[in-house]
């Protein structure tokens, strides 16, 4: 029988050490350690090639391999090995290569936290949940740390949860909205022969989902619409609309919804993919820590069963839901919802 004797604190103890776990592999891939792994390699070895202290290398390289990101091989010297999953998203030239993208995450979520406090102090700067303050970084995280995000997650769970829809892969005009660099609606034409697409975003991000199109040598099949979704037109008489994370970002989301309603052919379907926070307190804790910023911003993040009836309350009908981890970070709550045919 199992006995667990650790102390009531060590819960609250473990919570402050991840901070150091975090930054230890954030130091590791911004020196390009893990891609000295790939095979077996000492610790010596390592602190030769970048030019490090050779004992503190040597304990970096025993918290990674705390974390499951190393093998370590004992022996005269110890030598280490990059671990599978940690080669295929944190090794150079990788196809699912997503390192840039981790650290963007970590060290937003580590910014926010050092401003916690002047988000709960009334004398703490002016909220403004809405204001696109930084068209040009958006843009640029979607040409690089975003983009490896889809590319290496985000467009394998869309594809998976579009083919949860009925009737979907019959669809022959589809909307990508607010989908950054644009790679999940290339990929759902790319799949779908025939069909064409939009990509809609702030118009510096558009311009970056243009440039992936014409790589994908999709120009004569895809376009971009670059404005504000608050105030520009989506474009019309779409079979599909695929929408992930963006109703956080809009001042009135009904009005967001009824605008997709809107812009869907008859018949049309809608599927979107957002994070709610859920009833239960253990599932919540894999939702709350990503998305405390945006709250404590004044932006909006659902609980669960919110959007549920803000689709039925738009109109659509046949609004259906499900559970998926398969998306980057938080767990998320897939809606499908059609607009009744003519």
């Amino acid at each position: 029988m199992h006995i667990d004797h650790s102390h009531p604190m060590q819960r609250y103890w473990t919570l402050a050490a991840a901070s150091i776990q975090a930054a230890a592999l954030d130091a590791a891939l911004e020196l390009g350690m893990l891609d000295l792994l790939t095979e077996p390699a000492s610790a010596e070895h390592v602190s030769a090639e970048l030019r490090l202290r050779p004992a503190q290398t040597a304990h970096l390289l025993d918290m990674l391999w705390s974390l499951d990101v190393l093998h370590r091989i004992d022996g005269d010297p110890v030598q280490y090995l990059c671990q599978a999953q940690a080669h295929q998203y944190f090794c150079q030239g990788q196809p699912n290569y997503c390192a840039d993208a981790w650290r963007y995450r970590r060290r937003a979520l580590a910014h926010f936290s050092e401003q916690l406090g002047d988000q709960l102090n009334l004398d703490g700067p002016p909220i403004e949940p809405y204001v696109q303050t930084n068209a040009t970084g958006w843009a640029n995280a979607a040409r690089v740390q975003i983009g490896q995000e889809q590319r290496a997650i985000a467009v394998a769970a869309a594809r998976h949860a579009i083919a949860c829809v009925p009737g979907a892969d019959q669809a022959r005009r589809i909307l990508d909205l607010g989908g950054g660099p644009g790679l999940i609606g290339i990929d759902l034409v790319q799949c779908r022969p025939g069909a064409t697409g939009v990509v809609f975003d702030w118009p510096e991000t558009a311009a970056v989902a243009q440039e992936n199109i014409a790589l994908a040598g999709l120009s004569d099949r895809m376009t971009v619409i670059g404005g504000d979704l608050a105030a520009d037109s989506i474009g019309q008489g779409y079979d599909l609309i695929w929408c992930s994370s963006v109703l956080h970002f809009l001042p009135d989301a009904c009005a967001t919804l009824r605008k997709m309603y809107d812009a869907l052919a008859p018949g049309g379907q809608l599927v979107m993919a957002h994070a709610e926070i859920p009833a239960d307190a253990r599932a919540a804790a894999r939702v709350m820590p990503y998305y405390l910023p945006m709250m404590l911003l004044g932006r909006r993040v659902t609980r669960a069963g919110e959007l549920h009836q803000a689709l039925l309350d738009a109109g659509y009908a046949d609004v259906r839901g499900f559970d998926s981890d398969r998306f980057p970070m938080a767990p998320v709550h897939v809606l499908t919802a059609r607009k009744a045919p003519a």
